[in-house]
């Protein structure tokens, strides 16, 4: 009986710990934008893309083109941006002002502000606090 036991904690234990390794690899549910890394980038807009998060909605990506390289930038709700009627378009010019995160293996930027010619896009206050929650933030 106690071996049978035992051996059932142990195999709870090892899932326990795959299912933290394999989380591991994404963020938090919580708050991800840490404002002590933000940095400003400007290039142009590579690629528009749209990501279906886990029960998140959609949320839309840019690659912006720096002198640097390529850098994927996070900025939210596609709902969110189109409520704003802000458009992005291949070829655009941004400066995109965000949190540097590390997103799986990745390091991409979460947007706070991307300015295109006279328009600017406020998307988090300067704690990183979306504007779409209106103050909430998810719990960890």
């Amino acid at each position: 009986m106690k071996k049978a036991l035992l051996i059932g904690i142990s195999f709870l234990l090892l899932i326990c710990v795959g299912v933290a390794a394999a989380q591991s690899a994404y963020p938090p549910k919580g708050r991800i934008y840490d404002p002590a890394t933000e940095t400003t980038i400007t290039g142009k807009v590579a690629a528009i893309t749209q990501h279906t998060g886990k029960g998140r909605g959609t949320g839309t990506h840019l690659m912006v083109e720096t002198s640097a390289g390529t850098v994927e930038v996070h900025l939210g709700p596609t709902s969110y941006l189109a409520a704003q009627n802000a458009s992005y378009a291949k070829g655009d010019q941004v400066t995109v002002t965000g949190s540097k995160v590390k997103f799986g293996s990745s390091e991409v930027i979460i947007a706070r502000e991307v300015k295109k010619g006279d328009q600017v896009l406020t998307l988090r206050d300067a704690q990183g606090i979306p504007k779409w929650s209106r103050g909430r933030q998810r719990p960890n």
